[in-house]
């Protein structure tokens, strides 16, 4: 997003944080499901977001069509929140379809922190990640962009059922359906970022040849909080390819201590002479 557009959606989001307090997690959730409707809505409808995100009509014309539209169809938290939306100024009208997702997926995450189970959620997250990434064929099905999400949705939808919690299945819908324009392992990577910046965590993707101990785990957790200055979720994957030692990604910065990299190092260095 350009600044115009960061600032607009920034509004709406500071008014997601109100409503959210003191309200009932169930609440927020159905609002949540109400504003992924209308971005579906806005995906498939390129001429509506065109004229919601229109520069050359006024915030209130704008609000206004949007309540002709909607009104009636979803609840009137929703529509008060995509009402700031849609009264703000929009670069593109990708921007507004980026905006009005994002702000989806955020009261989705807060209604999981309403119920004191974002935690949890962020984990479901990153352990269906791990089991899509382990088997080949499954991956292959859930990130076919040509499939249909509702199919591949209902197939992830049987492989969490009873494993998982009601915020988690929707966010995973979210990222079959390409959130932010993503690939689904890319998505569902930014959902499990996303759950831990709402908890004020960063996330630490650690790649090891064998599973760290919970001590190791927390050592390792303790010094990259205070590299940060905040917390760290530390989320592993274990690869036996990497031989050794231990990779670390937080963010755009990358750690990588594994054997592996040594030896590739140390066969460049010989293919050189």
């Amino acid at each position: 997003m350009q600044a115009a557009s960061r600032e607009s959606y920034k509004i709406a989001a500071e008014r997601l944080d109100e409503y959210v307090r003191g309200a009932e997690p169930s609440a927020v959730a159905t609002t949540a499901d109400d504003i992924l409707s209308v971005a579906a809505l806005l995906r498939r409808e390129p001429r509506l977001r065109r004229v919601l995100s229109d520069p050359a009509r006024s915030g209130a014309d704008r609000t206004g069509l949007l309540g002709d539209v909607l009104r009636g169809k979803i609840d009137s938290e929703a529509l008060d929140l995509l009402a700031s939306l849609v009264s703000g100024r929009w670069s593109a009208p990708s921007d507004l379809l980026d905006g009005t997702e994002r702000l989806g997926v955020e009261a989705l995450l807060a209604s999981a922190d309403v119920a004191g189970e974002l935690g949890e959620v962020e984990d479901e997250l990153f352990r269906f990640g791990q089991v899509v990434a382990g088997q080949p064929d499954l991956a292959a099905v859930l990130g076919d962009p040509i499939a249909p999400a509702a199919q591949r949705a209902g197939l992830a939808r049987q492989l969490l059922e009873g494993k998982a919690r009601p915020v988690t299945v929707r966010l995973v819908e979210v990222a079959l359906a390409g959130f932010g324009g993503r690939s689904f392992t890319g998505a569902l990577t930014r959902l499990v970022e996303l759950a831990a910046d709402r908890r004020d965590r960063q996330v630490a993707y650690v790649t090891v040849a064998a599973p760290l101990s919970d001590e190791e785990e927390q050592r390792l957790g303790a010094r990259l909080s205070a590299i940060y200055g905040r917390e760290v979720s530390v989320r592993q994957t274990v690869n036996p390819d990497v031989l050794g030692g231990v990779s670390v990604r937080v963010g755009s910065d990358l750690y990588d201590g594994t054997v592996l990299r040594r030896l590739n190092e140390t066969r460049n260095a010989l293919a050189k002479r």
